[in-house]
């Protein structure tokens, strides 16, 4: 008979579990400075019994336990140098371009001080339009008073040339009278030549000499007018023939010119008369002719 002793050592043994197949799980290594040149492996069971699961855990915490540490004491050592140290703080790289800054300012500086000369030109300018505006309604007053003639004589000769004609001779004078009735400047006073004229030709001639004019001030003017010998070519028999009927139908004719220097020679007020007086003159009997307001013109 066996006994119950041998029977339980006869009896087979519970099968053990088979053992499972490892797997690696490679990681890029913490210290690398590109993570890739070094790893790390690890072997972990694909299904874990109840002892390797234990085992796995508590392998785990070690691992956890001692990647802390670690960390830990880097940080140590940062904060023991950095408490030897300077303290920590960010750098603030400033980067740029002081040339451009330079020329910012100069590019500023150069267009205050352009505004400044267009605003003094621009106020320069109003006020230059201000006096000239104001200048405007003073116009010298001009008017021819009287004319005097003291020779007039029609007779025969020969030009330059050598060609028969009849000349003229006379000898005369004109009074006028010029007005400035600004308050705030002179003028300057000037004429063309003062022609006595026969159709179209001048027989005598004269000159007002350029003066100065105060303001608010008047003046009295005395133009002599000569010619002498001058041909009168086919205009002699009508003159000669006018002469003897009565008189000779003439006029005068000049321009006066005005200027008044308001600013300098910047500004000046300008101003021009044309004036034409009709004059009948008689060889027979030369007197003094004075001008009524319908004798002449003013333009």
């Amino acid at each position: 008979m066996t006994s119950d002793s041998d029977e339980t050592s006869r009896s087979p043994s519970p099968p053990r579990s088979p053992k499972r197949p490892l797997y690696f799980v490679q990681s890029p290594s913490r210290d690398s400075n590109d993570g890739y040149k070094s790893s790390s492996i690890q072997a972990t069971p694909s299904c874990s019994s109840p002892t390797d699961t234990h085992s796995h855990t508590s392998s785990s915490r070690h691992s956890r336990t001692s990647s802390s540490t670690r960390f830990s004491g880097s940080l140590r050592g940062q904060r023991r140098k950095n408490i030897k140290g300077w303290r920590e703080c960010d750098v603030i790289v400033e980067e740029g371009d002081y040339d451009d800054l330079y020329y910012d300012k100069r590019f500023l500086g150069t267009c205050r001080t352009f505004l400044a000369l267009l605003g003094f030109v621009l106020l320069f300018t109003i006020f230059c339009l201000s006096i000239w505006g104001a200048s405007k309604p003073y116009k010298p007053r001009i008017k021819v008073k009287n004319f005097s003639v003291h020779n007039f004589h029609i007779g025969e000769g020969l030009d330059a040339t050598g060609v028969p004609t009849k000349m003229l001779t006379a000898n005369c004078s004109m009074k006028m009278s010029v007005y400035n009735p600004a308050t705030f400047f002179g003028i300057h006073v000037s004429s063309t030549s003062v022609n006595l004229m026969y159709m179209q030709i001048t027989g005598a001639s004269g000159q007002l000499k350029k003066y100065y004019q105060p303001r608010k001030s008047r003046r009295t003017l005395l133009v002599s007018l000569k010619g002498d010998k001058v041909p009168l070519y086919g205009a002699g028999e009508s003159m000669a023939e006018s002469d003897r009927n009565g008189g000779v139908p003439t006029k005068l004719a000049f321009e006066v010119r005005t200027r008044g220097n308001l600013v300098g020679k910047l500004v000046r007020s300008k101003h021009r008369r044309r004036i034409t007086c009709s004059v009948v003159i008689d060889s027979a009997n030369l007197r003094f002719i004075k001008f009524t307001e319908n004798w002449c013109t003013y333009h």
